[in-house]
């Protein structure tokens, strides 16, 4: 016990050098509601789409606890909020490069129902990244603001495989899997991919690339199919480049989301709140959640692609094959095969 409590101050006291999550995020306690911005008027439940989406738990902390995944949080955020009658509206902040297709799918189909339920105001807040898979949960809001530097679009597919073939050649190591189906290891690290099977993967990438131009489309009315088309070929848009084109419908910041959904109240002053775990601390509208702090980033050589790497859930997300909405240049490092 002693060696760990000296370990865990070597670790605090060490200059900018390395950052771990100790605690997790204190899964399984209920939810608390605090505060974060206004005095009275009606409740805007301030809800987080932070980090990489996907519907598995994120690692352990040092001491074994886990942090919940993002599906599930919204979800029991969500739950909580149908059981507040004084729940007027919702500001979805999202900053995220996406993540798993499921995933996705999962947390916008939770926060439109939700939406369908309770006829209330969502307004979706893009901050910095807002790309895949995150502007495909925008699309379960009513109003889309981008802040002045946002970046976001990225509406394509990517399915992410790394190939280990060159390598196994040149150290001799031959691939002896044996399948029944041709198509049954499609994907294989092992080997290079056929132009059949490269087919075959390629239809159920635009399988996946129809669902989310629907969920645009349908997000987007103001959009017919044809621009969508047009828009969804995977590249990224600034905010000024996502108004004109039609993709947001507007610019703003925190604050003016604030106001604006105060002005579909009718109200002059609202009361943030968010929910959270009684070890996460949300101070003001503008704290972030634990799906943003990564679990471990180095300084020096190669801090950045370390930074990328330890970002929560993304090294789980391309520990194997899957199919992503999510914009992430850094994937081609580790040689995803797009």
């Amino acid at each position: 016990m002693k060696r760990m409590a000296a370990f865990v101050l070597v670790l605090l006291a060490a200059p900018g050098c390395i950052s771990i999550n100790l605690l997790g995020d204190s899964e399984g306690a209920p939810l608390t509601e605090t505060v974060v911005r206004g005095d009275s008027g009606p409740k805007v439940l301030l809800l987080d789409v932070d980090g990489v989406i996907t519907s598995s738990e994120l690692a352990p902390s040092v001491f074994g606890l886990g942090t919940t995944s993002m599906v599930a949080r919204v979800r029991e955020v969500l739950d909580k909020a149908r059981d507040d009658d004084d729940v007027a509206a919702i500001l979805l902040r999202i900053d995220s490069p996406g993540g798993t297709a499921t995933a996705s799918d999962q947390v916008h189909a939770e926060i439109r129902r939700f939406r369908q339920e309770r006829q209330i105001p969502i307004v979706a807040q893009l901050l910095t990244t807002a790309a895949s898979g995150g502007y495909y949960i925008a699309m379960a809001a009513d109003t889309v603001q981008a802040h002045p530097t946002t970046v976001t679009g990225s509406i394509g597919v990517i399915f992410s495989s790394l190939n280990f073939a060159g390598l196994m050649e040149k150290l001799g190591v031959e691939d002896q899997t044996i399948t029944g189906g041709r198509f049954k290891d499609v994907g294989s690290p092992f080997r290079r991919l056929t132009p059949q099977e490269r087919a075959q993967l390629q239809s159920v990438v635009d399988d996946l690339h129809d669902r989310f131009k629907l969920i645009v489309d349908e997000g987007r009315p103001e959009l017919d199919r044809g621009e969508v088309d047009q828009l969804a070929n995977g590249r990224i848009y600034s905010a000024p480049q996502a108004l004109e084109n039609g993709l947001v419908d507007r610019i703003g910041t925190l604050e003016d989301a604030v106001g604006l959904i105060e002005d579909r109240l009718g109200v002059t002053e609202t009361r943030v709140v968010a929910y959270h775990r009684p070890s996460e601390h949300r101070r003001n509208l503008y704290t972030r959640s634990r799906h943003a702090t990564p679990q471990a980033a180095g300084s020096g050589l190669g801090a950045g692609v370390a930074q990328a790497w330890t970002m929560p859930g993304l090294s789980d997300l391309l520990r194997g094959p899957g199919f992503h909405y999510l914009w992430w240049p850094g994937l081609e490092t580790y040689g995803v095969a797009r």
